[in-house]
């Protein structure tokens, strides 16, 4: 399956909702994607550094 900008998206959302306290309506999803493939040049977040990943998530958390 090829990585896509939805295929990231898709990642994010599962990611952040896995535990099942939060949401894909508590963070900034398209900011989070635009930021990780930014920094990354990868559309394959399965590939991302973790504590990276979860930093920028927590950078995203809307209040």
């Amino acid at each position: 399956m090829p990585h896509t900008a939805e295929t990231a998206t898709a990642y994010v959302v599962t990611a952040v909702e896995a535990k099942g306290t939060a949401t894909r309506h508590d963070f900034d999803i398209p900011s989070i994607v635009s930021i990780t493939h930014s920094l990354t040049e990868s559309w394959d977040f399965d590939s991302v550094d973790p504590n990276m990943f979860w930093n920028i998530v927590a950078t995203f958390l809307e209040h």
